[in-house]
């Protein structure tokens, strides 16, 4: 078995076994009596054991992957979103021995488990690097911000579970409206997994030439059917469906195709459940949360950003400014992706200035968590893929 093979194999074994240790984490939460069998009971044991050993494999899918590649494994959409998920779960390892809850592995594991899904829908292939990246500011740099936002991340769940915990989710109010929301967007992950795994075993595929912001013919392969086009396009496959609008260079048609189809998908699987529950999704995932210390999740929530916040300061804007003057001559340059670091910068240190000198404690500290949260998926998916620059993926 070569070093890539291998590699995609751990990545699998981590997967599974953050699957069960979630399940094991649910049993914890489930079974507790008292707020000592909460801390202490042996599922959670079993469970932190068990992600213990997937975080285990994911850092042997990391190393081998960087053996067979020869460069650090953060080069694309695949590499960067499966190391994100890794640091998240590695943050949930730390914070569980410091602080013993199973109730934040209860939802830290599967928001881990649903990116490496999402992960796994982009091309895996290891591929050269492009010249700009062939620098050991790659590693330095990236690796620093994925690591800051994983931190915060775990601030996001944190906070989730403290809203999950104080909100009264038998009564219409906005607290339970902006919960489900996040639930929804939960929602639309998993209807990007499930369009996408689709589309892939039927083999679809369909291809167009466009003009693109070179005034130069290119071509686009889509392997869902087409919903916007690019530029001037011309369908080289005529069988398939043709897209309903075109769009300026600007925009990547292909990843807002993806992005559109996964909110229609996700919103499907949504109306499904809630049709067959009958009421809110977030009345399921109340239960698991209510065992776990509110005063304790606003603790985790603030401190989570304390330290993810100068982590995200050093990677995302020191780093990323020494080695975009090393490639382009210059600090700063107003590219989507630098504007959008900055817009997440921006809002950490309104948080931890609402948090320290306006006393923004418990519910409207948990909420700005989640809120970050929303911002970096943000930058991760739309900014990454949707909209093109220097530093996107598409």
């Amino acid at each position: 078995m070569d070093l890539a093979s291998l590699s995609s194999n751990l990545l699998l074994v981590s997967f599974i076994t953050y699957l069960i240790a979630t399940l094991f984490f649910g049993g914890a939460v489930r079974g507790a009596k008292s707020e000592a069998s909460y801390k202490n009971s042996r599922s959670g044991t079993i469970g932190i054991i068990l992600t213990a050993i997937g975080f285990i494999t994911h850092l042997g899918y990391f190393g081998t992957r960087w053996a067979a590649s020869g460069h650090a494994p953060l080069s694309n959409m695949f590499e960067f979103t499966t190391a994100f998920a890794m640091m998240l779960v590695g943050a949930f390892i730390l914070l569980f021995y410091l602080y013993r809850t199973p109730s934040l592995g209860l939802f830290a594991l599967p928001i881990a488990i649903i990116i490496i899904g999402y992960a796994s829908m982009f091309p895996t292939e290891i591929t050269p690097l492009i010249p700009a990246l062939k620098s050991y500011w790659l590693t330095v740099h990236v690796s620093t911000t994925v690591l800051a936002e994983a931190i915060l991340s775990i601030s996001a769940v944190a906070g989730l579970i403290y809203l999950l915990k104080t909100t009264d989710v038998t009564k219409k109010s906005k607290d339970r409206f902006w919960l489900e929301s996040v639930i929804f967007t939960i929602t639309l992950f998993v209807g990007f997994i499930i369009v996408s795994s689709g589309f892939a075993i039927s083999g679809y595929e369909s291809k167009f030439s466009y003009v693109d912001k070179n005034e130069q013919i290119s071509q686009l392969t889509y392997n869902m059917p087409a919903l916007f086009g690019m530029n001037e396009y011309e369908s080289l496959t005529p069988d398939k469906m043709e897209p309903f609008v075109a769009l300026p260079p600007i925009i990547n048609a292909k990843t807002l195709t993806s992005f559109v189809w996964s909110i229609i998908v996700g919103s499907i699987l949504y109306g499904l459940i809630r049709l067959i529950i009958r009421r809110p999704l977030v009345t399921l995932f109340q239960p698991f949360a209510k065992k776990a210390n509110a005063q304790l999740m606003d603790e985790i929530t603030y401190r989570a950003v304390l330290i993810g916040f100068p982590v995200f300061t050093l990677g995302a804007l020191i780093f990323a400014m020494i080695w975009a003057h090393e490639a382009w001559s210059r600090f700063w340059g107003w590219d989507p992706k630098e504007v959008w670091a900055l817009v997440t910068w921006l809002f950490y240190a309104a948080f931890l200035h609402l948090r320290l000198s306006r006393g923004w404690e418990g519910r409207k500290s948990a909420w700005l968590a989640v809120v970050g949260f929303i911002i970096i998926m943000f930058n991760l998916i739309a900014v990454n893929l949707i909209l093109a620059g220097l530093h996107s993926y598409a």
